[in-house]
């Protein structure tokens, strides 16, 4: 695994770990003292990462983690960049759409395949950045927490359009409602969790399915993703019409053709992700 150089204890390199391996990019929350509460810098590093891991025909898939106790403890506005004026109203909106909401968009239209390995707490838009991820590993002790009603706010970072689309709006709203702690078991029995795996299984877990994703026809994946992500939104004949054009542009992919190759040979599948 070869990671990025670190400048300083206090860069955006060094509280934002990358590292690539076997076609996976890995993005590492390093703030352990903070909970990693993403602040501003890590928030545009995170960004900056996913987008690149898009354009890179290397990079085949994502894992996105944390190091410490906790997988992100929610936004710490520290350090953003000052206007320099009085606040006023558009202000906030403003800083929601390219803040937690351009966080979020990005792990959405990633088009390589993002997987969350939760490692401990996961609170407000820590939560919601762990279900904007394709697939979701947490560990037994993770936890996930609503925390926005305790301070008297409306949910950011997409939270009010992804968790109904997960579990439902009832189930969605008794989690912001209330705000409770909700542990990686329920998690993943309300259907926001794919799996939950002791603590020291975490990464070995991660790393197989990443690198399983990895070896797999990433243009599909990505056009797959595009669809599922698209399917709540949209009509059956948009969502139909989207459909038949994906399977056309996969077709001309040198994947495909290998797929079909393969089983007609009776062999595995040489995927090279084009």
């Amino acid at each position: 695994m070869t990671s990025s150089p670190e400048e300083s204890t206090n860069s955006p390199e060094s509280l934002v770990l990358h590292a690539t391996d076997n076609g996976v990019s890995w993005i590492t929350l390093n703030r352990p003292d903070a909970m990693n509460a993403v602040t501003w810098d890590q928030r545009e590093r995170v960004i900056a990462l996913l987008a690149d891991a898009s354009a890179d025909p290397a990079v085949r898939a994502v894992v996105l983690t944390a190091t410490g106790k906790g997988f992100c403890a929610g936004a710490d506005l520290r350090g953003a960049p000052s206007t320099g004026r009085e606040r006023v109203t558009g202000d906030i909106a403003r800083t929601i759409r390219l803040g937690a909401q351009r966080l979020i968009g990005a792990v959405l239209d990633c088009e390589k395949p993002v997987l969350a390995a939760v490692n401990g707490t996961a609170a407000g838009i820590g939560a919601h950045l762990a279900f904007a991820c394709d697939l979701v590993l947490a560990a037994e002790s993770a936890t996930f927490i609503e925390v926005f009603v305790r301070r008297g706010l409306v949910p950011d970072g997409g939270g009010a359009y992804l968790l109904p689309r997960l579990v439902g709006p009832q189930r969605a709203k008794e989690l912001m409602f209330f705000g409770d702690a909700l542990p990686a078991p329920d998690a993943q029995r309300m259907g926001l969790v794919n799996r939950v795996v002791p603590a020291g299984e975490l990464e070995k877990t991660a790393r197989a399915w990443a690198e399983r994703l990895a070896q797999g026809p990433t243009r599909a994946l990505a056009l797959t993703k595009q669809l599922v992500n698209a399917s709540l939104d949209t009509d059956r004949a948009t969502a139909f019409a989207a459909e038949a054009m994906a399977v056309e542009t996969t077709m001309t992919t040198r994947d495909a053709n290998e797929g079909v190759a393969s089983f007609v040979e009776r062999r595995t599948p040489d995927y090279r992700g084009f």
